[in-house]
């Protein structure tokens, strides 16, 4: 409990000073970048919660984070520290969250800061606004983080993925990397304040192109993407994933 408590006092003084940095650099229109204030920043932040929970990270076949050229990286998702450690491990990165996110004090003033693009999952039309905002990112060379379940999990079973994040990278015409982390449940459960030191194994796999798709060809998308992160927790981690691959239509966004 000691290191939840040093993590929350960490956050309330830090976030806000980070926070101010990066909305006083996005006022002054400093460009953004791998090495950029904005990515130093959320690099920082983001490696100081790892630390204080104990988290090691590992990257398996780091070749596959590609530097200079922008992806939209979806992942599972079961832990608030998938989002850390990714956020410390992607380069020029943006994260798309669900707007609820936006309300938390102090944390919601500082990602806007950041450039964090806000979705809300309740209103069809505004999330696939938000994707547009997402694929101005892109345009600009920015790497779009995606968590495409849509909330937390309970286990490392992957869930359906929503259509929107495909109909997006589609749009925009950049490949997308799978990525599977595990290990951010044992550091972190969902429901639970406490921190316990773990390791994190982060994989990106083989991207996939999406050239040549159409919107009409999103589930053969999202299919083929789902079928691919599920092996790769199968084949590494023994996890069997038995549900369907694409969310339905009522909450596709």
């Amino acid at each position: 409990m000691i290191r939840a408590v040093v993590a929350f006092f960490a956050l309330l003084f830090v976030t806000p000073v980070l926070g101010a940095i990066v909305v006083v650099s996005s006022l002054l229109r400093i460009p953004h970048g791998d090495d950029s204030i904005y990515q130093k920043c959320s690099r920082f932040w983001a490696r100081m919660l790892d630390r204080i929970a104990g988290v090691t990270i590992v990257v398996h076949e780091p070749e596959r984070i590609v530097h200079g050229t922008p992806r939209v990286y979806i992942s599972n998702h079961v832990s608030w520290f998938d989002i850390f450690v990714l956020a410390e491990v992607l380069p020029n990165y943006t994260f798309i969250a669900k707007r609820e996110l936006s309300r938390i004090p102090i944390f919601g003033w500082a990602a806007k800061g950041w450039g964090v693009i806000w979705i809300d999952r309740g209103n069809r039309k505004s999330a696939f606004d938000s994707y547009r905002d997402a694929a101005s990112a892109v345009q600009g060379g920015q790497s779009v983080v995606i968590c495409a379940e849509g909330t937390r999990g309970d286990s490392y079973e992957l869930r359906p993925l929503k259509k929107g994040p495909f109909v997006f990278a589609i749009s925009a015409r950049v490949p997308i990397v799978p990525v599977v982390v595990y290990g951010a449940r044992e550091v972190q459960p969902r429901g639970s304040f406490r921190l316990r030191p773990g390791t994190v194994h982060v994989h990106p796999l083989e991207e996939v192109p999406t050239e040549g798709y159409t919107h009409e060809q999103r589930d053969e998308l999202v299919r083929l993407v789902w079928t691919r992160m599920a092996d790769a927790l199968e084949r590494l981690y023994g996890v069997h994933s038995r549900g369907r691959a694409i969310e339905r239509e009522a909450g596709a966004a």
